[in-house]
């Protein structure tokens, strides 16, 4: 493999199929990278930070969701989850953002694995937005 340095970076080749990189180039454009290497070492970077919480580490973190407030069963779901996994949730609440759209904001803590898996299944509850899971080392 050779390798070529430039400052602290190194450089390689990559081969994908024709597929693959019309993908990775339609994902480049999306998200606003200045170019493919830029959009490989983010996703290079987020895969090692999320393989590094797939541990027992005790990490505090938070759920972010966005949903329509006008569905009531959204909600409905995302509380019984979170009674179902008291022991990880320590306070959450909702704040309106304007007449259609809630977001709710649960503080949470426990094993990284824990706290991924409960992310999950809020995250997939049918018509949320998004959801998203940010957490920190807390040992």
């Amino acid at each position: 493999m050779k390798l070529t340095t430039f400052a602290n970076m190194k450089r390689f080749g990559v081969s994908l199929e024709d597929e693959l990189l019309e993908s990775l180039d339609q994902y480049v454009i999306s998200e606003g990278f200045a170019n493919r290497s830029q959009a490989i070492r983010f996703l290079v970077e987020k895969n090692l930070a999320e393989h590094k919480w797939q541990c027992n580490h005790i990490v505090a973190g938070t759920i972010f969701i966005i949903y329509d407030q006008k569905r009531s069963d959204i909600c409905a779901k995302i509380s019984r989850i979170q009674i179902e996994n008291q022991g990880l949730v320590l306070s959450s609440s909702q704040h309106y953002i304007n007449e259609e759209t809630c977001l709710h904001v649960a503080t949470v803590m426990g094993e990284a694995r824990q706290l991924t898996e409960l992310a999950d299944k809020m995250t997939a509850i049918k018509g949320i937005r998004h959801g998203k899971l940010l957490m920190s080392r807390a040992e």
